[in-house]
């Protein structure tokens, strides 16, 4: 899995330029770095973490702090021909932020990119949390799930078309013979009717003796002829009423079934929910206010660890000497800025582990009420959308009713109508043979036969036109077989695609972190660590009322001892190095699998004391081939070990 970046190539500017007032530590100062690696050299509380905070402000994250004794700052970030800005203002002891920055939402940067020492992803790997849910947590999977809905009634829809083209298929060889044999049916009445009209010509009568006679009974005969074919009419419209309420009556069977297997839910349910789904969005709101409060008071007390200075207020003069030399003539306290008493680092140090944990718990609470809070919202919308549907198929139901009751009526007028045609054909047969004489009946019998091989063959005519259409439609319909195939293969592809989407993020980020963990590991040679890898597994968990397939990431540690017999470690028996290199790394797995390279050409790295400084180098130097701008916070002793070429801020 290669995400190795020519960066000169892409469009991204070769400098920046940053102007900072009142972040973290930083009064007033403004610097510059180019493409690459910019390394901020310098000893403990030199604003290093603060100008790191001020490059995030103006990126867009709202993790960064105030200066303590200012009530506005600002970061403005010159980037090719574009500026950025970002104010903070202290309201009501909270920070507000205003302006343009680089990002509109700064979530994928903040989890992957600004990798300072309270970073989520690399806190996540030394506490053992959940890596799936962090590496997927900017993935919106409800979204894709919506949308591979959407393709699957897509889907439906050209199956049920290709399936009715399959059936006019086996229909049309039916259609061929049936045309074949109603025009044998008119060559033969063709044949008989010239046959009838030839003997009809040969007979020997007195036209002129009969032409009364004859004119009023031809008449009588064609107004037989157009009554017979008004009958014939009207039956096949007969047929054609009771063929369509036949299938409106077989569709008013389904419908009735659809409709009884959707339930409408009653209003309780609906207001219960409504009234769950308000009171848990309220409970998140709430969490997340919090979790965002818990998140600014750590960084905050990280800074007065690291940087006690920027917290002081300008020196003031005692009889035991400047108010900083007392501080920094006792390494292991610190001076509360509220209050100016002396505190305990490790004190601090305590309050900051417990304010993470309890960050943690909420940050689970916030999870657990977000699975309530979703089972809930897709209750309701179950609820409403078989509602809507109810209320369809109820209507529909009606609508075949009345259609059925329509077309019965019309079978009624009909019959009535084909009965008093009946009725007129008697009369006229009657008046036909009061017309007869013994001398005309066969020229009478020779004209009624000829009339009706006429109705006849125009009826099997009409017949053949009809079956010659229906077939021309099949053909145009069956024509547009492939253009129906090609897009149910273009919908099944997507939906495969959208199927597979989530797994197969899951699936690129273990390959990176295990690819990038591998390469790392065996530059930097740790002592007996083997390998350090993540094991995705599947397994069955209860979402709701549902059981769902859910994956976890599991991290694997395999060391050996000295005789060379591996075994399985854990986590909480990492060196503190290692656990650092293994957070870094999986923040950079989902860097690069999220591709943030492309929203945010940045990443900053901080809090690398931990790890030697040969270690350090060869760390930089990796994340340098995958990030366009690496920012890195290091002690002066580190810096040096860094190769150079790289651009280097100590004056801040």
């Amino acid at each position: 899995m290669e995400h190795r970046l020519d960066t000169k190539n892409r469009d991204v500017p070769d400098e920046a330029t940053l102007e900072v007032n009142n972040i973290g530590g930083i009064d007033e100062t403004t610097v510059s770095f180019r493409q690459g690696v910019t390394v901020l050299s310098g000893r403990n509380a030199t604003n290093r973490t603060s100008l790191l905070q001020a490059i995030m402000a103006a990126l867009g994250s709202n993790q960064v702090s105030l200066k303590a004794d200012a009530t506005e700052g600002s970061a403005v970030l010159e980037f090719g021909d574009e500026t950025y800005r970002r104010t903070l203002t202290r309201r009501s002891g909270t920070i507000a932020t205003d302006g343009e920055p680089y990002l509109e939402d700064p979530e994928l940067a903040d989890l992957f990119a600004f990798l300072l020492e309270s970073n989520e992803a690399r806190q996540a790997v030394a506490r053992g949390d959940d890596l799936r849910e962090l590496i997927m947590r900017p993935v919106d999977t409800a979204a894709i799930k919506s949308e591979i809905e959407q393709y699957e009634q897509r889907k439906r829809n050209l199956d049920d078309q290709l399936a009715e083209l399959d059936d006019l298929e086996g229909r049309l060889p039916d259609l061929e013979a049936k045309r074949t044999r109603v025009t044998d049916e008119i060559e033969t009445l063709q044949a008989e009717l010239e046959t009838a009209q030839n003997k009809l010509e040969e007979t020997n009568v007195d036209v002129e003796e009969r032409r009364e006679e004859q004119s009023e009974l031809e008449a009588k005969l064609d107004d037989v002829r157009e009554t017979r074919s008004e009958i014939e009419h009207t039956r096949n419209r007969i047929e054609t009423e009771r063929a369509s309420i036949e299938a409106l009556e077989e569709e008013q069977d389904e419908v009735q079934d659809t409709l009884e297997s959707l339930s409408t839910g009653d209003e309780t349910e609906i207001g219960r929910l409504e009234a769950e789904i308000e009171t848990l969005q309220a409970e998140k709101a709430d969490l997340s206010e919090e979790i965002s409060q818990l998140q600014s008071t750590i960084q905050f007390n990280e800074q007065l660890l690291e940087e006690p200075d920027s917290f002081l207020a300008e020196t003031n003069e005692t009889d035991d000497g400047p108010l900083t030399d007392q501080l920094l003539g006792d390494s292991e306290t610190v001076t509360c800025w509220t209050c100016g008493s002396s505190v305990a680092r490790d004190q601090i140090e305590t309050t900051i582990e417990q304010l993470r944990t309890a960050r943690q718990e909420r940050l689970e609470e916030r999870s657990e009420i977000s699975a309530d809070l979703n089972d809930r919202r897709e209750t309701l919308s179950n609820i409403n959308e078989n509602r809507t549907e109810y209320q369809q198929t109820q209507r529909r139901l009606e609508s075949i009713a009345d259609e059925i009751d329509r077309r019965s009526d019309r079978i009624e007028e009909l019959t009535e109508e084909r009965e008093a045609l009946a009725d007129e054909i008697d009369e006229l047969e009657a008046e036909i043979e009061a017309l007869e004489t013994e001398e005309y009946s066969g020229v009478l019998d020779q004209h009624k036969e000829v009339n009706q091989l006429e109705f006849e063959l125009e009826r099997k005519e009409r017949e053949r036109d009809e079956i010659e259409d229906e077939i021309a439609e099949t053909e145009d319909r069956l024509d547009g077989r492939e253009g129906l195939e090609a897009r149910r293969e273009d919908v099944t592809d997507e939906l495969t695609a959208l199927r597979t989407r989530i797994d197969q993020i899951e699936a690129n980020a273990v390959e990176a972190f295990n690819e990038h963990m591998e390469n790392l590991l065996e530059t930097l040679q740790y002592e007996n660590l083997d390998r350090i890898w993540i094991d995705r597994t599947t397994r069955e968990v209860r979402e709701g009322r549902r059981k769902v397939s859910k994956s976890s990431f599991d991290l694997k540690i395999v060391r050996s001892t000295d005789d060379g017999a591996a075994y399985e470690d854990t986590i909480d028996h990492l060196s503190e190095s290692e656990r650092e290199v293994t957070g870094l790394v999986f923040a950079l797995a989902g860097y690069l699998v999220h591709d943030v390279y492309e929203t945010v050409p940045v990443m900053l790295l901080d809090s690398l004391e931990a790890i030697d400084a040969e270690r350090i180098a060869t760390l930089v130097e990796y994340f340098e081939s995958y990030v366009p701008y690496l920012v890195v916070a290091l002690l002066e002793e580190d810096a040096q070990a860094v190769e150079g070429g790289h651009g280097v801020i100590t004056d801040i």
